[in-house]
C-alpha cells in the first residue's frame, strides 16, 4: 500500500507534518481523510505517466492512451519554468494559452478520475505564484464542471511573505545563488510575487490529507514525480533522478519532444524511462544528456534538503526503447529552498530590421556606436534614464562576448533595436530615434543613400509593454519543509 514515507524521507523533516487551514474567506477547509487512491502491486514497482513537459504544450492522445494502458500509479506534470524569463513571474501571467491548458487538463482529469489515479501538478501557471495558482485552479474547476467530474483537490501555495524574506536578510540567511547579487531590502520590496520552490514533502502531506488531485505553486521540478514513490518507501535518490528525466516528458527521448508522453518505472534498486510514442526511443546518450539539462555540475545536483550524487550512476539500455538508471544517491543537506522573484524594470519598445550591405556589415559595430552617440546627443533626454541595445543576429547575438567564433559575420544581419525606459512613451521615443538614425546614418564607403535598413513590418516600432527583471535568486534555510507551503483541500464537483 502507499504508506507513510520511509525513515530516509522522515529525516528531511524537523517537525510533524501539518495541513494548515485556510484563512477566513478563502477556500473551503480540509475534507475528511481518505485512503490512498492506489496500491502498489505485488511486483513492487510504481509507474509514473508524464504527459507533457508543460501543461498547455499538448500531447498526442494516442501516446497518452498508451501510457494509461500501462496502468500508471500517478500522472504528474511539471507545469512551469523560469526559461521564458522574469516577465511571467513578475507580471503574474502565464506563458501558456488558457485553452491549451484546458485541453490538456480535460484529457488528464477525465482519465485520472475514471481510473482513480492521483494527479500531481507543480509550478502551476508557469511560475507558481498566487495569480498562477488561481488561474490554473479556475481552469480545473471549469473542466470539472464541464465534464461532470468529482474529486478532492489540494492547493499548495508557494508565496513567501516579504517579512519572512526581510527577517532572513537581516539574519544573513538569504544566500545568493550563482551570479545573483546579494539581496537588498529594496529588491525584496520591489519584487511582485516572491515564491519558493517546494520539495516533495508538501505533495506527500497533501496526499496524506486525502487529495486525489494536487495543484501546487512553484516546485522543485522533480518533486511532482518523486513524491509518490518516496511516500511509498522507494529510494529517494532514484525517485528524484527519475523526476529529473520526466520533468520534460519526452524531451529525453530521440527524437525529443516536450509535447509527448514518457513513462517512468520505479523499482527497489533502479528506475527506467521509456517514451510512449512509437517513433521515439530512449538511449543511454539521450537520457544521460538530459540528466545534465540545466545543471552546472555533471555529478552533484542540488535540491531542497539534499544533493543528488551521480558519481556512481549507471545508464543501461535494457530494451531498444528503454533505459535503466541505477546508483544515484541522495546526500542529505541542511534544508533550504530556492527563492525566486521578479520586479518591474520599465517598458520596452523594439524595432526589427535587416542589413544586407557588406560595406555596412564590415563596420557595423562602429556604426552602432555612432548611432548611440547621436541619439544621446540629439534626443534631449539624460542617457542614464534609458537603455538602448542593438542585437545583431548573424554576429554574436546569441553568445555575446562568450562567442568563440572569430570569422567574418554573415552576409546579412538581423537587427533588433531595443529601448527600455521608465515609461512606454520614452521607450518608444528612444527606439524611434535609434531606428531613424541607423536608417540614414552615413558611413565610410556608403554607396546608396536610399536607406541602410530593410523593415519586415509596418509600423516598424513595436511597443512590448512592461519589462521585468529577476530580483531574487537565493537560498532560504527552513526548519520545516512544510512551513512556507500551506495546503488547502476542497471537494470539487459536489460531495463524495
Amino acid at each position: 500500500m502507499l504508506g507513510m514515507p520511509s525513515g530516509d524521507h522522515d529525516s528531511q523533516r524537523s517537525g510533524p507534518a501539518r495541513v494548515p487551514g485556510p484563512a477566513p474567506g478563502s477556500l473551503p477547509g480540509p475534507v475528511p481523510l481518505m485512503a490512498p487512491a492506489r496500491d502498489i502491486p505485488p511486483a513492487g514497482e510504481l509507474r509514473i505517466l508524464a504527459p507533457t513537459a508543460i501543461l498547455g504544450y499538448g500531447f498526442p492522445e494516442a501516446s497518452f492512451e498508451a501510457g494509461l494502458a500501462r496502468d500508471p500509479h500517478v500522472i504528474a506534470v511539471d507545469a512551469g519554468s523560469t526559461d521564458p524569463g522574469p516577465h511571467y513571474l513578475g507580471s503574474g501571467t502565464s506563458f501558456v494559452d488558457r485553452d491549451a491548458v484546458a485541453r490538456d487538463l480535460r484529457l488528464i482529469l477525465r482519465a485520472a478520475v475514471a481510473r482513480r489515479i492521483p494527479v500531481l501538478i507543480g509550478s502551476a501557471g508557469g511560475s507558481g505564484a498566487a495569480p498562477h495558482l488561481g488561474w490554473t485552479y479556475d481552469i480545473i474547476r471549469s473542466v470539472a464542471a464541464a465534464e461532470g467530474l468529482r474529486f478532492r483537490l489540494a492547493l499548495i501555495s508557494a508565496d513567501v511573505p516579504r517579512e519572512r524574506l526581510s527577517a532572513a536578510l537581516a539574519a544573513g540567511e538569504l544566500v545568493p545563488l550563482g551570479p545573483a547579487p546579494a539581496a537588498t531590502p529594496e529588491a525584496i520590496a520591489a519584487t511582485t510575487y516572491p515564491v519558493a520552490q517546494m520539495g516533495t514533502e508538501p505533495f506527500v502531506a497533501a496526499l496524506d490529507a486525502g487529495a486525489e488531485i494536487v495543484l501546487a505553486g512553484r516546485a522543485y521540478d522533480p518533486a511532482v514525480f518523486a513524491a509518490v514513490p518516496i511516500r511509498a518507501g522507494f529510494d529517494a535518490g532514484l525517485a528524484l533522478h527519475l523526476g529529473k528525466i520526466l520533468e520534460c516528458a519526452a524531451i529525453a527521448a530521440t527524437p525529443g519532444s516536450g509535447a509527448d508522453c514518457m513513462l517512468g518505472t520505479v523499482r527497489s534498486d533502479h528506475v527506467e524511462v521509456e517514451p510512449l510514442a512509437p517513433q521515439r526511443v530512449c538511449t543511454v546518450t539521450s537520457v544521460a544528456a538530459h540528466t545534465l539539462y540545466e545543471k552546472s555540475d555533471p555529478y552533484l545536483l542540488p535540491g531542497p534538503g539534499g544533493v543528488l550524487d551521480l558519481r556512481s550512476t549507471t545508464f543501461t539500455q535494457v530494451t531498444p526503447r528503454a533505459v535503466r538508471i541505477a546508483g544515484t544517491v541522495l546526500r542529505r543537506t541542511p534544508y533550504a529552498v530556492k527563492v525566486e522573484g521578479a520586479a518591474p524594470a520599465g517598458y520596452r519598445t523594439i524595432a526589427i530590421a535587416g542589413v544586407r550591405d557588406p560595406v555596412l556589415i564590415g563596420q557595423i559595430d562602429a556604426v552602432v556606436a555612432a548611432v548611440r552617440a547621436e541619439v544621446a546627443a540629439n534626443l534631449g533626454v539624460d542617457s542614464s534614464a534609458y537603455t538602448l541595445s542593438v542585437r545583431m543576429y548573424g554576429k554574436n547575438a546569441v553568445m555575446g562576448q562568450r562567442e568563440p567564433y572569430v570569422g567574418p559575420p554573415a552576409h546579412e544581419l538581423g537587427l533588433v533595436i531595443e529601448a527600455v525606459a521608465p515609461t512606454q512613451q520614452l521607450a518608444s521615443q528612444v527606439c524611434g530615434a535609434a531606428r531613424s538614425t541607423l536608417l540614414h546614418i552615413g558611413y565610410p564607403g556608403r554607396i546608396s543613400t536610399a536607406g541602410n535598413l530593410a523593415f519586415p513590418f509596418s509600423p516598424s516600432d513595436l511597443e512590448m509593454g512592461a519589462v521585468h527583471r529577476f530580483s531574487l535568486h537565493h537560498l532560504l534555510p527552513v526548519s520545516d519543509p512544510l512551513e512556507l507551503f500551506p495546503i488547502r483541500v476542497e471537494q470539487v464537483g459536489g460531495a463524495s
